[in-house]
């Protein structure tokens, strides 16, 4: 059984990642928290004795995990997925500082990946998600859900026309499982979106239709977005992008290993408790 170092394995992806892997790997899972048989440890810490693997999968921030591979040695490590995030892309042109910064060190962790995996003979394959959701813990349409779960209230911009494609952390996992072994994927960067282009308002009246008991929409004018991005309670580069298109062409990652995500399942965003 090849070994299979997991990065990220606490997060969205990784939670899904670990039970489809174990059968086929013995899994090494790592979190800066601990768990029980797991590795705890941080990424940046130069002192941990880190084990050989033949798999990595990077599911954590990939500016670290480039950062680690440069400085590690990393003896008959053969193969490499690593998620990235269709933000590479979509945020260059933001007009909020932070978001061309986090642009640009995605698309500079990319190219670094990249470079060293070539000077060392890994095969490597990076993944572009949309939105990712599907364990309670993503930083977008969770903590909206949570919101309309406690106020009862369903916030929707007007005019938020700009298409998006949410895609579940499991499709994710799963599409990592597929190309660990495909020479088809080796060296290729695909981008990675659901299964359903829906409008960005009604992605959030989905969502507010799968919160349990009554929920009030309240429409929320241009005007009204404006002054709440002038407060600084939406970033700049948010409100640009409610009448932009945010989404991923699926068909090479179809092609080649048969990627088919779910459709937008708003009622997995933050599923009830059992």
């Amino acid at each position: 059984m090849s070994r299979i170092l997991i990065f990220g394995a606490g997060g969205a992806i990784g939670r899904f990642a670990l039970p489809l892997l174990a059968p086929d790997h013995r899994v090494l899972p790592v979190s800066r928290t601990a768990h029980a048989d797991w590795i705890a440890a941080d990424l940046n810490d130069t002192a941990v004795n880190w084990p050989d693997a033949e798999i990595v999968l990077s599911l954590g921030p990939l500016d670290a995990f480039a950062r680690w591979l440069e400085r590690t040695p990393t003896h008959g490590l053969r193969r490499i997925v690593a998620i990235s995030s269709m933000s590479a892309q979509s945020k260059q042109d933001s007009p909020d500082p932070v978001e061309r910064a986090l642009a640009a060190r995605l698309s500079d962790a990319e190219t670094r990946l990249r470079n060293i995996a070539a000077t060392r003979d890994i095969a490597w394959t990076i993944f572009r998600p949309t939105l990712v959701y599907g364990a309670g813990i993503d930083t977008t349409l969770t903590p909206l859900a949570r919101f309309v779960r406690r106020w009862r209230i369903l916030p929707i911009p007007l005019g938020a026309s700009g298409l998006r494609q949410p895609v579940h952390a499991a499709d994710l996992a799963s599409a990592c499982a597929e190309v660990i072994a495909n020479p088809a994927t080796f060296g290729k960067t695909y981008e990675l979106g659901g299964g359903e282009r829906l409008r960005f308002d009604a992605m959030i009246r989905r969502l507010g239709g799968a919160a349990p008991g009554f929920v009030l929409p309240i429409p929320i004018p241009s005007f009204a977005l404006q002054l709440l991005a002038r407060s600084g309670r939406i970033a700049p580069g948010a409100l640009a992008r409610l009448r932009i298109a945010l989404v991923a062409d699926n068909t090479r990652a179809n092609h080649d290993f048969g990627y088919a995500p779910r459709s937008f399942q708003a009622d997995a965003v933050l599923p009830l408790p059992a």
